[in-house]
């Protein structure tokens, strides 16, 4: 008998969510459910700040690809190639290649373990102004970004000399 592997199908961009729905259905409807498990667009959680307020929103990890727990023979793989929006299976000429277990066990970790990154949309020597908190109105330079913690550190000007100052991303705009 044949293991269950992970395989990489190809998609048209925009449309893994409705394969991964269409794929389902047909999976049902077919009886493949012995051979076809599950079927998977990774996402991240990604912390995006709009209007100084942090917005928390799914990020595809692999745009255009779905992913799909299978026992491989020509049954299975007629049911996935021929799913509406699959453009085809990942591998190496006509045979699709599983992905190997360590690959699966680093995107698992990405779509569900880690904490929700911030996305930051300004860079080390840009000038910003801080919009909320003690210092809002400032206009400072930003000299270090902490994207783990989601903090800058910025030099803004305080009675005539550079002083330090460390905000959180949601608290600054870019100029």
């Amino acid at each position: 008998m044949n293991n269950k592997y992970w395989y990489v199908i190809h998609t048209y961009s925009g449309y893994e969510n409705k394969v991964k729905k269409n794929l389902e259905k047909r999976v049902e409807s077919m009886n493949m459910e012995d051979k076809i498990f599950r079927v998977l667009v990774p996402m991240e959680d990604e912390i995006e700040i709009r209007d100084g307020k942090r917005h928390l929103t799914k990020k595809k990890i692999f745009p255009g690809y779905v992913l799909v727990e299978m026992i491989m023979d020509d049954d299975s793989w007629y049911v996935v190639r021929n799913t509406p929006g699959v453009t085809g299976f990942v591998g190496s000429g006509s045979k699709p290649t599983p992905l190997p277990p360590q690959e699966v066990a680093v995107i698992m970790r990405q779509m569900g373990m880690e904490e929700a990154r911030i996305k930051i949309n300004v860079r080390e020597g840009q000038s910003v102004k801080v919009i909320s908190g003690p210092f809002s109105g400032f206009v400072g330079t930003v000299e270090e970004i902490n994207a783990e913690k989601g903090k800058l550190k910025l030099m803004v000007s305080m009675f005539g000399r550079d002083t330090p100052l460390e905000v959180d991303v949601a608290q600054i705009e870019e100029i």
